[in-house]
């Protein structure tokens, strides 16, 4: 495989890797300029470079794949601006309500966790199987090769050791 730097007058042979390391910063270059957006230039470069890995046998054999490559970004910056989603203009104005970030859910469910270490190792079993993994109660019985009360009785205490627990 022969790739030319037409700017210097290099002829060399490459793997897609050494391609990739001395023409990516040429081809992000070529994006910036066609889609005045560095961030955007990066990541159109990125999904072209990752194609190109993958039909690099055929690229390869191109008469010239570094302008292969560049059409290819060509290609690729002329469809980022193609998408319905750029079409979309922003308003300015942030919506009424504001939706909630979840860390609190995490931080219960931290708290959870931390309370649900504490209890004896049967009912915490007991507790895991029942409400994590959705077993009933003669499944939870038949795993821990005891009877059906057995798990009632320790999901029962289970319980009320973590509500006191959590009421603290």
């Amino acid at each position: 495989m022969i790739v030319t730097d037409r700017a210097r007058g290099e002829v060399a042979a490459v793997t897609f890797e050494e391609f990739a390391a001395v023409r990516g910063a040429a081809l992000v270059r070529l994006a910036r300029g066609l889609l005045k957006d560095p961030h955007a230039a990066e990541d159109v470069v990125q999904d072209v470079l990752a194609k190109a890995l993958l039909t690099w046998g055929r690229i390869s054999a191109a008469d010239d794949p570094t302008a292969y490559v560049n059409r290819m970004v060509v290609n690729a910056c002329t469809s980022f601006w193609r998408r319905a989603a750029r079409r979309e203009r922003p308003t300015g104005e942030l919506p009424e309500h504001v939706c909630a970030d979840g860390t609190g859910q995490l931080a219960d469910r931290d708290e959870l966790l931390r309370a649900l270490r504490t209890l004896p190792t049967k009912q915490r079993t007991v507790l895991v199987l029942r409400h994590f993994e959705d077993c009933t109660d003669e499944q939870i019985a038949d795993l821990l090769d005891v009877t059906t009360g057995t798990v009632r009785s320790n999901a029962h205490r289970g319980l009320k050791a973590l509500q006191r627990a959590l009421s603290r």
